[in-house]
């Protein structure tokens, strides 16, 4: 062709991660190149934008040891919140996610060779998984951290993630990569090969990435050997209610009236005690030491085998037409294993089931005085008298099914995508028009599931006539481990799945001439169709198993949209203006779930002279609500909760909602590049950005529901409280519903700074860079309550520090090269309610700062051959322990729980 897109490319600075930045030109006007970069579907021959654009080159990734390119982004300063990677076992379904300014992943678009990737997962995905883009075939990375909704479409509200992949490869080039961690576990193994070749009119470059990791167990490592809870003497080992033996609690439900904080009736249950376990060689009082730990049967890490394959070609069908296909196809086979089932059923106290119990008791609330409230004492507890258990009692049983082994958690994913369409040329006008499809097919399984519905209909009971009916006594612990009750047993086996469709037209080039210089226009049309689907288990589905009944999912929209975008160059070489550019953009789109509307942007890039250069830009963004939230089936989630008198989880009613709306943004950045003349080598850039984001999807945190409607009873009857329909039992389980709705609001603003300096010295070639991002707030709102995020760490939703900042240092000589870097993450305050309001009521109310020494090299061995090896978390840094922690004793979204991590590997080229 007469011309080429080289692809997408990296704006003005030089940023922390790119190891190239010059693109060559030919010294006549007529061939200099031009190209698209991100954020913007003008072609332009410089490099300078009003967006900020990190560039992550492939000798970036090579230098981290990264097999997956999770590893990489994830380290970035501007990423946060709850990032899914190897380190989350408890819901993580083998996923990796990315989280742009800690928005959620699903404010982050993900792009591939500058479109759209399959939504891919488990279930009806609703986020893309980066295990389906193969490292191997990465060229390079391109990160927009701007809303570019005008540009892109949904989802890019924190920004845009563009992965370039090879094309024009010719040769073969093939990678050994091996790692481990300090510990002798989590050992990884990938090999890759690529190959290219070029012909008369074209390219085709084929790639294969096979990769095979290990996992950790939480019980290797001491920072989360055991659960950890706080008492007045320290933190000590703990674990979960529910546990080996079997857990009992009263239930007959009884209930006595006693007052509330603000003085209003309530009514309380009159069990008033921690149980009774059969733990041990037999039935005694519930105590702390008989808590089940379950982190031994927990992974530390994940294990994972993954097979990416690749296929990209072009020919040139004329001079002036190109044809270009993509092909990705991966298969990920995934695990994660979690402690072994609690069930819990509830049942009569019979003579058939023996006297085990009559001799056990428990605690009793109690009206002595006859004044219809219960009793206190002077310090305001319960009086209470200790009652025997009787025939005829409901029991409410739990139990940690530890005799019949862990829960293993299996995915089985199928991702493909391909594109095809055509480029080219019609005199100065480029033009493009392409099919893109994408599918993802799931099959997750879970193992030693119990039928507790099954279980429950053959416990023994003594009918009318006094004769003994049914054939299992769950106070006989031999019951639990005969060969009879093995029937019960069973593998939930759930499908799900997403499809996507899009096709698109664009044209491209310049309009008319104006005094500073050409105008251009970039315009396009796409549709797109998505749709996806969840069956789950039919024992699951009909509630039949312990667990609450799981709802399918399915459904599907379509959308139209129409975008144009204008460059226009309004001042050039006049003083204290060397160029001013104004770019804009509009898109409109037609959506069949809830109608039409548009978003909009402006920027302004104002170089000043050659040293300095202004830039910003606002816009309009928006997300519209994907499948899964708007169509997900109810489903039991069991989250982590801390209020007086209940256990640990709480079972949380979750699902979609027909009635969502689009989420809309507010965005603003604006900053500086200085490169200046005087100090060669050196560049520094200045962002300040500000994002709004109004009408956002969200359901209600838990603590908000507990705290309106469990705490007090004055807000019965608020629609909070009544959509929630908060329940505690005899046992302290709560439950409650909590789904989707359009009812937040979430800003965040804060700067990113980027100082790089490249220099020779002593024959070497040095690389220096710091990039910094503060976090100045991030303030949520849901439902009527705000909570700024900034410098707090969660139980759920990952870290927000308000300062993270990477040091990167890269020695290089003729044919090796030397690269350290430092991560530092500050230090945070635990987000839970107790330590905010009263940090000396809790152990560990903040994390400190925590940084993170990596070191790598290479070397040339011969034109063919190269090695490389390196060390991350050099000195095996711990994660830090703090109250109101997510997993491990510690937050697996924000910090390294693996330690200290060795990788090698040899390229091979010819």
């Amino acid at each position: 062709m007469k011309k080429t897109q080289l692809g997408l490319a990296v704006a003005a600075a030089l940023p922390m991660f790119s190891s190239v930045q010059a693109i060559a030109a030919d010294s006549s006007a007529e061939a200099i190149e031009k190209i698209q970069v991100t954020g913007s579907r003008i072609k332009r021959a410089d490099m300078e934008t009003a967006s900020p654009v990190t560039l992550i080159g492939a000798d970036d990734i090579k230098a981290m040891g990264a097999t997956s390119i999770d590893s990489v982004l994830q380290k970035m300063t501007a990423t946060g919140g709850a990032m899914t990677n190897p380190g989350i076992n408890n819901g993580s379904g083998g996923n990796a996610r990315i989280d742009l300014r800690g928005l959620g992943s699903q404010r982050t678009l993900v792009l591939v060779n500058g479109r759209r990737m399959i939504n891919s997962g488990t279930g009806a995905a609703s986020t893309v998984d980066l295990n389906t883009i193969p490292v191997s075939m990465i060229k390079s990375v391109e990160v927009l951290k701007d809303g570019a909704s005008a540009v892109y479409g949904t989802d890019a509200v924190a920004g845009v993630v563009n992965i370039i992949l090879k094309d024009n490869f010719e040769g073969l080039d093939m990678n050994l990569n091996t790692a481990m961690s300090g510990e002798g576990d989590a050992e990884e193994s990938s090999f890759d090969i690529t190959l290219g070749s070029s012909f008369d009119r074209g390219n085709v470059v084929i790639g294969m990435q096979y990769t095979d990791r290990g996992e950790a167990s939480q019980g290797d490592r001491d920072f989360s050997t055991c659960p950890l809870a706080e008492g007045e003497n320290g933190l000590y080992c703990t674990g979960s209610s529910y546990n080996e033996g079997g857990h009992i609690w009263n239930g007959n439900g009884e209930k006595g009236k006693t007052v509330d904080a603000e003085g209003e009736d309530i009514e309380v249950s009159l069990i008033d005690d921690n149980g009774v376990t059969g733990r041990g060689s037999e039935y005694h009082r519930y105590g702390k030491e008989d808590a089940y730990n379950y982190s031994p049967a927990s992974y530390l890490y994940t294990p994972m085998e993954r097979l990416n394959l690749t296929g990209i070609a072009t020919y040139d069908l004329t001079d002036d037409t190109r044809l270009f296909s993509e092909f990705t196809y991966t298969k990920r086979w995934s695990e994660q294993q979690m402690a072994p089932q609690p069930v819990w059923f509830d049942f009569d106290y019979t003579e058939a089931m023996g006297d085990a119990l009559l001799s056990q008791s428990y605690d009793k609330r109690v009206d002595l005085d006859g004044d219809g409230y219960l009793d206190k004492d002077a310090d305001g507890n319960y009086v209470t008298q200790e009652t025997n258990y009787q025939y005829g009692d409901t029991i409410s049983y739990g139990r940690r099914m530890s005799d019949t082994g862990a829960r293993f958690f299996e995915q089985s994913v199928d991702t493909v995508r391909a594109v095809i369409g055509a480029e080219g040329f019609i005199g100065d006008y480029a033009w493009d028009v392409s099919a893109n499809f994408g599918r993802n097919d799931s099959v997750d399984k879970l193992s030693n599931l119990h039928n507790v519905g099954s279980l429950t209909d053959s416990i023994m009971f003594t009918n009318d006539e006094g004769q003994v009916e049914g054939t299992f006594n769950p106070l006989d612990q031999a019951a639990w481990t005969s060969e009879d009750f093995r029937k019960n047993i069973y593998t939930e086996v759930n499908n799900g799945g997403s499809q996507l469709f899009i096709l698109s037209a664009s044209v491209s080039g310049e309009m008319f001439e104006m005094p500073a210089g050409y105008s251009a226009f970039a315009a396009g049309v796409e549709r797109r169709q998505e749709k996806a689907w969840y069956t789950p288990d039919s024992l699951t589905a009909q509630g039949l198993a312990n667990d609450p009944a799981v709802e399918p999912t399915s459904g599907g929209f379509d959308v139209n949209e129409a975008y144009v975008e204008f460059a226009l160059p309004l001042l050039a070489d006049v003083p204290f203006a060397e160029m001013v550019d104004l770019s804009a953009a509009i898109r409109a789109f037609d959506y069949s779930t809830f109608g039409s509307d548009e978003t909009w942007k402006l920027g302004l890039t104002w170089k000043v002279n050659e040293e300095l250069m202004l830039r910003s830009v606002v816009s309009t963004a928006f997300r519209a609500p994907t499948v899964d939230e708007l169509y997900s089936g109810d489903s039991p989630s069991f989250e982590q909760i801390n209020f007086s008198g209940a256990q640990e989880q709480a079972e949380v009613t979750v699902g979609g909602n027909q009635d969502l709306t689009p989420e809309e943004a507010d965005t603003l950045t604006a900053g500086l590049v200085y490169e200046p003349s005087w100090f060669e080598g050196f560049s520094m850039t200045f962002d300040y950005y500000d994002i709004e984001i109004e009408n956002a999807i969200a359901s209600v945190s838990s603590e908000t529901i507990l705290q309106q409607c469990l705490a007090t009873t004055k807000n019965a009857n608020s629609a909070l409280c009544q959509s929630a329909n908060v329940t505690m039992d005899s046992t302290g389980r709560v439950k409650f519903n909590n789904k989707l709705q359009n009812i937040g609001s979430e800003q965040t603003s804060g700067y990113d700074i980027n100082l790089a300096y490249t220099f020779e010295a002593a024959g070497l070639n040095w690389r220096t860079s710091l990039d910094t991002t503060v976090l100045d707030e991030y303030v949520v709102e849901v439902d009527g309550k705000t909570t700024d995020y900034a410098g707090l760490i969660t139980s759920g939703d990952g870290g927000f520090a308000e300062l993270k900042s990477n040091f990167t240092l890269n020695i290089a000589g003729d044919n090796w090269d030397v690269q350290y870097q430092a991560r530092y993450i500050n230090g945070m305050d635990s987000q839970t309610k107790k330590c905010l309001e009263n940090p000396a009521a809790c152990y560990a109310p903040t994390t400190p700062s925590v940084t993170y020494h990596d070191l790598s090299g290479s070397y040339i061995v011969s034109d063919m051959v190269t090695l490389t090896g390196g060390v991350n978390n050099l000195f095996d840094k711990q994660p830090p322990y703090y109250t109101g922690n997510n997993d491990s004793n510690t937050d697996p979204y924000t910090y390294d729980v693996l330690g200290r991590r060795f990788f090698a590997g040899v390229n091979v080229k010819f």
